[in-house]
């Protein structure tokens, strides 16, 4: 493993604008990721970039309601593991 690697800053649907704060402060562009649910209701995540190997964080406070944004923040780190990133922080 690289001892520096790319750094990807996403966010989740709770507080974009935290995570677009964070991204700005850093110096980075936040990552593309398409949110959604499907028709029965189910959460709907895709990331829309490159993230193999990078270093992932992704922002989604777990305020209200908590178990949406709980199930949001689960599927964004599967569908991150999913597109074999190198490390993942939830923030």
């Amino acid at each position: 493993m690289e001892l520096f690697m790319e750094l990807k800053l996403f966010s989740g649907s709770t507080h974009p604008q935290l995570a677009k704060a964070i991204a700005a402060e850093l110096g980075i562009p936040l990552g593309a990721v398409e949110l959604g649910h499907f028709p029965g209701g189910e959460t709907f995540v895709k990331c829309t970039e490159q993230i193999r190997d990078a270093d992932v964080f992704i922002v989604q406070p777990t305020c209200c309601p908590p178990n949406e944004s709980i199930m949001e923040l689960l599927i964004m780190l599967d569908a991150a593991r999913r597109a074999s990133c190198g490390r993942i922080t939830a923030v």
